[in-house]
Parts: structure tokens; C-alpha cells; sequence
């Protein structure tokens, strides 16, 4: 898992790259280090159980994926089936490349395992 994290990571614009338990447990990481692996996968997990409990009540699940602009960046959370997958990318980034590469990885994750 870790070397599909690292692949992942050689994308134009993407600086870091996790797998997050639904539980919140960081199953592998290859993050920035300004970010505490830990922290982000106790964020992840809370973030994408109150959004899957929304889709719930509106009848719109699963959850596939969620991406927050910030000014300093974006990050994307996608249902990788084990968990959730979480990329952090620069603010300017190429979300058509960066989703394309998600997609791409959640399949080869998915084979993994």
C-alpha cells in the first residue's frame, strides 16, 4: 500500500497521501511532514461519517468522494473500500489529473488487498 501512496504522491501537484481506517486509524501514510498523520485521520474519519450520515438522510449514498478547497490548498477524501483515502494537493492543482489519480489508486488499492 505504501508504494501506491508513494506513486500517488509523483503527481503534479499532490503532496501527500494516506489511508485512514473509518475508524480514524491511520492504516499507511506518506504525508507532508507539516501534517500530523494522526490528526488528519481523526479529521478524515469525522469528516466523512457526518457527510455519509447527510447523504443518508437524503437518500444519496455512498459516499465516493469529498473535496474541500481551502486557500492554502485542497484535500480529497475517497471511499477506498478499506478506508478512506485522503490527499492533500496544492491550492492550484489540476482536480481533473488529481481525481483521475485517485481513481486509479482506490483500483489498485482494492486489488491489493
Amino acid at each position: 500500500m505504501y508504494q501506491i501512496l508513494e506513486e500517488l504522491n509523483k503527481t503534479s501537484g499532490i503532496t501527500g497521501s494516506m489511508i485512514v481506517g473509518n475508524d480514524g486509524i491511520v492504516i499507511a501514510a506518506d504525508l507532508d511532514t507539516s501534517f500530523e498523520e494522526e490528526t488528519v485521520g481523526a479529521l478524515a474519519a469525522s469528516i466523512t461519517t457526518n457527510i455519509q450520515k447527510s447523504l443518508d438522510r437524503l437518500q444519496q449514498t455512498p459516499l465516493n468522494q469529498v473535496t474541500i478547497e481551502a486557500s492554502t490548498g485542497k484535500l480529497f477524501f475517497t471511499n477506498a473500500g478499506i478506508g478512506i483515502l485522503v490527499v492533500t494537493a496544492e491550492k492550484d492543482v489540476n482536480i481533473g489529473l488529481i481525481r483521475l489519480e485517485i481513481k486509479n489508486a482506490v483500483s489498485r488499492i482494492g486489488t491489493s488487498n
